[in-house]
């Protein structure tokens, strides 16, 4: 008996439908502004594999939400009571200026900064902050695990939304699969509020992406102090006491007028992912009166698919670029597009002292064979690559010429760069980046250099796997 499938009109209307399909993708793909090598892995598996890079694209490949940027009219374009800074430093800063025009807000004053370098120090800070907040309490993470340290916090917050404070948490829905639900009942049972971002299932909501993914971690307190960072609310981040597995990792707590900047971007997710309007959000938490906290001069710099261009990107170019004696990055990935590579390479040419850390051995295999090139044609240029370990380093920074600073959520890859929802800091005042400085000589006294690389019988699978790797990176 003939199977429906096997009908001639059936096989033509699904040839059909592949090609259309495929075109469809194609078009799509040329028409958003990617990486070339991104853009190549894309149309290579679309040609090839079309019954599987189709599909495949169709999940996966999106990276700008259309209806979001038409949206973000709609939000604070500009606080009331921010005070711009003022330093030369600052207001002339390529870096800032760079940013600036491409759709961030200005550098700000009047803030103080402390540094975060360790995760019983940052959880020691968020407890803090969480047990003093009075009026609001909005905290977006990537992860929240079902473990002591995430049990702690949502228990915490439960505490708080019960004692009448305004309790928001924002889950990404891939990153806390399984801690989205009813491990967070606690909170909703209290009267706080707890949403999850971008479903990957089209059913589950409205705003749905397999994709494009909330890499932000950022804890607001009344308004007026905030923790950034790439801390994750998990033991392997974070904790009241030691523990032996726990990862290296990087934040800071900001008080003054970038935390209120930084509440802007939180409430532009939520309003995402709540359906609520921002002119809704905007009168339940209106912005405090703002007094200057400290001299420290920092700019909020938001990237992700709900923006026009790549802000927080384009500044790092510029501040790669600006770059007269040294540029230090510290990340836990390092897969850069083909003009970060180069301009660092340019740089270290040029004499300047370019230094990388990276992990010894990440928690993602494939990102390390994926960065061994990378890695080479560094060090061939006479930059400086250290391997951090034993342990993992999930600490994200950048340190230029002990003048600029970026502290954040992106990882230096393509997808933390182009695709995930990711939030920076840019630091201006001399004495935080030299605090930063301090913190980046720590890790590297527990860091060496890579050993040289031997001829072995095992090499072709090595580089195979590395070539591989390289070919995935723009996917991962």
């Amino acid at each position: 008996m003939q199977s429906l499938l096997d009908h001639p009109l059936i096989e033509h209307l699904l040839t059909v439908s592949g090609v259309v399909l495929a075109l469809f993708a194609v078009a799509r793909i040329l028409g958003e502004k990617r990486q070339p090598s991104n853009t190549l892995a894309w149309l290579l598996a679309i040609v090839l594999i079309p019954y599987v890079g189709v599909p495949l694209y169709l999940v996966l490949g999106g990276r700008k939400l259309r209806r979001l940027l038409s949206r973000k009219a709609l939000f604070r374009p500009a606080l009331p009571g921010i005070v711009l800074a003022s330093s030369s430093a600052a207001a002339r800063s390529a870096t800032a200026q760079t940013a600036t025009a491409s759709g961030a807000c200005p550098p700000v004053g009047g803030n103080t900064l402390q540094l975060l370098p360790s995760g019983e120090e940052a959880f020691k800070v968020l407890e803090r902050q969480i047990r003093d907040a009075r009026h609001s309490i909005h905290i977006t993470t990537f992860i929240l695990a079902r473990d002591d340290t995430g049990r702690r916090i949502v228990n915490l917050l439960a505490e708080r939304a019960r004692a009448g404070v305004k309790v928001r948490l924002l889950l990404d829905a891939v990153g806390c699969l399984f801690s989205s639900r009813g491990f967070v009942d606690p909170i909703r049972q209290a009267g706080g509020e707890v949403r999850r971002f971008m479903p990957v299932l089209p059913f589950l909501s409205r705003r749905h992406s397999a994709n494009l993914r909330n890499h932000r971690k950022l804890a607001i307190f009344d308004q007026q102090s905030a923790i950034i960072g790439g801390h994750n609310l998990a033991r392997e981040y974070m904790g009241p006491t030691p523990y032996r597995k726990r990862w290296r990792d990087f934040g800071a707590l900001v008080t003054g007028p970038a935390a209120l900047l930084l509440n802007d971007v939180f409430l532009a997710d939520w309003s995402f992912a709540s359906g609520r309007h921002p002119d809704k959000l905007q009168e339940e938490s209106p912005p405090p009166a703002m007094v200057p906290a400290g001299l420290s001069e920092l700019q909020v710099v938001a990237s992700g698919p709900d923006l026009a261009g790549d802000p927080l990107y384009e500044a790092i170019i510029s501040m790669i670029q600006e770059a007269e004696r040294s540029i230090w990055i510290v990340t836990p990935y390092f897969i850069p597009d083909e003009v970060l590579l180069r301009s660092l390479i340019v740089k270290a040419r040029a004499g300047r002292d370019v230094t990388l850390v990276v992990p010894e051995h990440s928690n993602h295999p494939v990102t390390d064979f994926a960065r061994r090139y990378y890695v080479r044609e560094l060090q061939r240029a006479g930059a400086r690559v250290l391997l951090f370990g034993p342990g993992m380093m999930h600490s994200k920074g950048v340190i230029v010429d002990d003048r600029i600073g970026l502290i954040g959520s992106a990882n230096f890859d393509l997808r933390s760069l182009f695709v995930n929802f990711e939030i920076g800091m840019f630091v201006y005042s001399e004495p935080d980046v030299r605090a930063m400085r301090v913190w980046a000589e720590e890790l590297m006294k527990h860091s060496r250099k890579p050993k040289p690389e031997r001829p072995s019988r095992y090499r072709v699978v090595g580089n195979l796997a590395e070539e591989l790797s390289r070919l995935l990176a723009p996917l991962l």
